[in-house]
């Protein structure tokens, strides 16, 4: 994690990649969106997508997980260095969301956060607002997923030493 004066608009984080078996998007399917072309490949086939997907949900919580994890080993880092942690803020809203592609069993998402908007909150001294373009792209280079997430940062504070 950072703190909010230390991301410029037009950063860009590399998150991870994950790749979509038969098995996690059966899974996720039945939990959370049991739609017949996620879970049934006999279905998918008769669908628009031809073959079983994922749910769009499911690509987009993997970049919420990825999104976590990096936070943690940022924190982590700080931590090693000696350095402060800011504390971790709430998410503030997404809008935006595409699905743009389907994602098939066995594509390979890579994804990323690009930087789009950082300013401090008047109502809130110490906190400000990072706008992000959420991003995924499979194995081909192909976008499958975009959105963009808002979430509350701590701004670092000041300095308590003395000279």
């Amino acid at each position: 994690m950072r703190f909010l004066q230390e991301v410029q608009v037009g950063d860009i984080t590399t998150l991870g990649s994950h790749t979509f078996t038969a098995e996690a998007i059966k899974s996720f399917a039945g939990r959370y969106d049991p739609q017949p072309f996620h879970l049934d490949e006999e279905a998918a086939a008769r669908s628009l997508f031809k073959k079983l997907c994922a749910s769009g949900w499911h690509t987009a919580v993997v970049w919420m997980r990825l999104m976590v994890d990096h936070q943690k080993r940022e924190a982590e880092a700080r931590r090693a260095r000696g350095e402060a942690v800011p504390t971790n803020g709430a998410g503030a809203g997404f809008r935006d969301l595409q699905w743009l592609r389907p994602v098939y069993v066995g594509d390979t998402i890579s994804y990323t956060a690009e930087i789009l908007e950082v300013r401090p909150l008047k109502s809130r001294p110490g906190w400000g607002l990072i706008s992000t373009r959420a991003m995924g792209t499979n194995q081909d280079g192909e976008a499958v997923i975009s959105f963009v997430s808002t979430a509350i940062f701590q701004w670092a504070p000041e300095p308590t030493g003395t000279a």
